[in-house]
């Protein structure tokens, strides 16, 4: 898969508002009302990045999840990512 070019994420990014572009991924914060809220969302994340066998890098603190998503095998921001992150915004709808 190959990285995708300032235009095609710039355009990917239109439709996942919350997410920011950082050097060669993206990255979005969610905070939840606690603990047990912020390990569910991390849960079915999981869940969706083994189905599509592509893994987050992600923190938690207490009630906030912080993602960042990039395709270390192309070596920056792949299409991959982009569906990914639609699919992480889907769980919040």
């Amino acid at each position: 898969m190959e990285p995708l070019g300032d235009d095609q994420i710039t355009a990917g990014l239109a439709g996942l508002p919350e997410w920011q572009r950082e050097g060669g991924g993206i990255e979005r914060s969610f905070v939840f009302d606690d603990f047990v809220a912020a390990f569910a969302f991390m849960s079915s994340v999981a869940l969706l990045a083994e189905r599509a066998n592509h893994h987050p890098e992600w923190s938690n603190v207490y009630s906030r999840v912080h993602i960042r998503l990039t395709t270390h095998d192309a070596g920056g921001l792949t299409q991959r990512d982009l569906d990914l992150a639609g699919e992480i915004d889907g769980l919040l709808r």
